[in-house]
């Protein structure tokens, strides 16, 4: 968007910083591309009226910008909750774990994985296979990390054992539950 003069004044002139902004965007290829002229007036019209509040918000002085590694964490966690189906959790209330009653015996065993449903979850199940997604993650940050060439040369061979072993443990377990899960599948 072009920047607006603090001594634009009339709709005159915010309809010409409008236009112009809108051609700014049209010549720069925003996402907003369209050969609509509805959606063109759409987007031009109303600031030829409006004009948006001149705000002067300052932040506190003792507001500090969280550390890198905080937000990495928090992205982290989200990354884990969103994979472990905690938004389907929450809706549908699955019950932590299941049991079947072995035929032979009779006796109930508890079942960690739903059979059958590739839709549906107990909790332990998308805890696991969430926290099988979240290794994988990690492994490839392990794996980034081992070539870095400013890092001492047994530090990245560390880091490249253990991000190649966290992979193949998180394909290898989650291979393992989608054949729990759906048996006879990729066989």
């Amino acid at each position: 968007m072009a920047p607006r003069s603090e001594h634009a004044g009339g709709s005159a002139s915010a309809a010409a910083a409008a236009a112009a902004a809108a051609a700014a965007a049209q010549s720069h290829g925003s996402g907003f591309d369209s050969m609509d002229p509805f959606f063109h007036a759409l987007r031009v019209v109303p600031f030829a009226f409006l004009q948006p509040p001149r705000t002067r918000l300052k932040l506190p002085s003792n507001l500090a910008l969280p550390s890198p590694m905080v937000v990495f964490s928090l992205i982290l966690l989200t990354y884990f909750a969103v994979v472990s189906g905690l938004v389907y959790d929450v809706i549908v209330e699955p019950p932590g774990i299941g049991s079947s009653q072995d035929p032979a015996t009779g006796a109930v065993r508890p079942v960690v994985f739903l059979p059958g449903r590739v839709n549906g979850q107990y909790i332990i199940e998308g805890l696991s296979s969430g926290f099988m997604f979240l290794l994988g993650g990690v492994g490839v940050i392990l794996l980034d990390l081992a070539v870095d060439r400013t890092r001492p040369r047994s530090l990245r061979v560390s880091f490249g054992g253990a991000g190649v072993a966290a992979i193949v443990i998180a394909y290898a377990m989650a291979m393992l539950f989608l054949r729990i899960k759906i048996p006879g599948y990729l066989w």
